[in-house]
């Protein structure tokens, strides 16, 4: 293992998510969207198969008649939107130089049909932008991360309809022309690779050709907003956000091998699309693996993947997985593995899976890579001064960033920085839950939205400052 020290202009900083800390779902103008209607459901009432991220037409209907009686937790968020000039001083102590957050399509255009933007909404993300660069913090913009306008749901399904992408451009153009100058790093879209789980789609549907003609719309999507930025910030630096959890054989027996390779190419059939800018020949074998042979897919949009490529690639990472011959895997479970512990959630604990996966990419693409959400969710015991011993957080974190370094100053991949999820917490997208957090920064809310809201610093805050402020040499010292 080498020095742990980074590059100068190296970015550190921590990831949100609009629909996860926002709050003020109908305030400013804000049109309602697919997220304000997950509902919370306790623990002990979830069902072992029940993803509270997940959201089908019907569900969402059953949602909306049970509005006043359901808690939907993302409408409350962290109330970022009364709170971000506090925020922002808090990330920019800990020596932040970037902050991943995402804007709520919605608080722009309200229901996503509008003609005219919301200058309500267009004025918010002024003020916030501004706030980052007060300290010196540069945005990291995910453009669309799972919250779409609800009438686009519910009159277009999402990207199943190519009505979508016009939409999507419309607002694309809206927010570039608004920020081009306070805006320099972009994602297109939030974990694309998750779009047959949850999301992206605006609504969930079986694997299919229904599901793969709205990712290659999403392609196009991205390609023209790729396109639109570089024409318009000439500087600027666009990428995707992919979930990529590292993927081991269960054994080496040859047909676990080939599993493995048939499961990653799930994962990989999204990043060689956008950053490569076209279909890699084995999309084939993935269309035929899910029942179809082709997609309707145009001349024009063939050229437009090819202008629109990617400028990096960027990507969650939280755990690794095995996958043997017969497991029905797409992105996270598969087989489970006796060489690491688990978190209080059952993911399991992978530090050397980091360095794989960065070298993995890196090795495929070419391109640069940028760790946009990384962390562990726990159940944090707060003092009656809020205060939190999260020793916990602070081994994975070592270890994680330490894996981090390894890649970059022994491998040689280039990456331009480190976002860890989430620096404050937020509500678990993948639970709908306070209790899960993950932040440096404790704020006092339940599951249920009760809390004065109050902020403070965990004993993590000032390690992570600590780590920052020496550029990550101080991961050589002892815990």
């Amino acid at each position: 293992m080498g020095e742990k020290s980074f590059k100068k202009g190296f970015l550190w900083g921590g990831a949100t998510a609009a629909n996860q800390i926002e709050g003020a779902y109908n305030e400013g103008g804000r049109g309602l969207a697919n997220t304000d209607f997950l509902k919370y459901v306790a623990p002990n009432e979830r069902r072992a198969d029940e993803a509270t991220f997940e959201q089908t037409y019907a569900s969402l209907q059953e949602a909306k008649a049970h509005e006043d009686t359901y808690i939907f937790p993302k409408r409350w968020g962290n109330d970022f939107y009364h709170h971000y000039k506090e925020d922002i001083a808090l990330m920019a102590e800990m020596g932040f130089s970037v902050f991943r957050m995402s804007i709520s399509w919605s608080r722009i255009f309200p229901t996503g049909f509008e003609e005219k933007p919301n200058e309500e909404g267009l004025a918010f993300y002024d003020k916030v932008f501004d706030e980052c660069h007060k300290y010196g913090i540069e945005p990291l913009v995910t453009m669309l991360h799972y919250d779409f306008p609800l009438a686009v749901c519910e009159k277009l399904n999402g990207f199943e309809s190519r009505e979508t992408i016009t939409l999507f451009e419309k607002y694309v153009r809206t927010i570039v022309e608004r920020y081009h100058k306070k805006v320099k790093y972009w994602l297109t879209f939030n974990e694309i690779n998750a779009v047959r789980g949850f999301g992206p789609c605006g609504t969930r549907e079986s694997d299919g050709k229904v599901r793969y003609q709205a990712d290659h719309h999403m392609f196009v999507a991205s390609a023209k907003a790729v396109i639109l930025g570089h024409q318009m910030m000439p500087g600027s630096m666009f990428g995707a956000m992919y979930a990529m959890s590292e993927l081991y054989p269960a054994t080496c027996k040859p047909e676990d091998m080939f599993k493995r390779l048939q499961a990653r190419r799930e994962n990989w059939y999204f990043i060689d699309t956008m950053a490569r800018g076209y279909y890699h020949p084995y999309a084939k074998s993935v269309w035929k693996h899910h029942g179809f042979d082709s997609l309707e897919i145009t001349e024009e949009d063939k050229e437009i993947l090819k202008e629109g490529q990617l400028d990096f690639v960027s990507f969650s990472y939280y755990r690794s997985n095995t996958v043997k011959k017969d497991d029905p895997w797409f992105n996270v479970g598969g087989s489970s593995n006796p060489y690491l512990e688990n978190t209080p959630w059952g993911w399991p604990v992978d530090p050397l899976g980091l360095r794989h996966c960065m070298n993995e990419i890196y090795d495929r693409i070419q391109k640069p890579i940028f760790i946009v959400e990384n962390g562990m969710g726990a159940i944090d015991q707060a003092d009656e001064n809020g205060y939190v011993e999260d020793d916990y957080r602070i081994d994975y974190l070592q270890k994680h960033l330490s894996a981090m370094a390894d890649a970059i100053n022994e491998d040689g991949v280039e990456c331009l920085g480190y976002t860890m999820w989430a620096p404050i917490d937020l509500v678990s997208l993948s639970t709908g839950e306070m209790k899960k957090r993950y932040g440096f920064i404790y704020v006092d809310m339940d599951d249920k939205g009760n809390g004065t809201l109050k902020r403070t610093k965990k004993k993590s805050f000032n390690w992570m400052k600590h780590i920052i402020e020496t550029n990550g040499k101080a991961l050589d010292e002892k815990l």
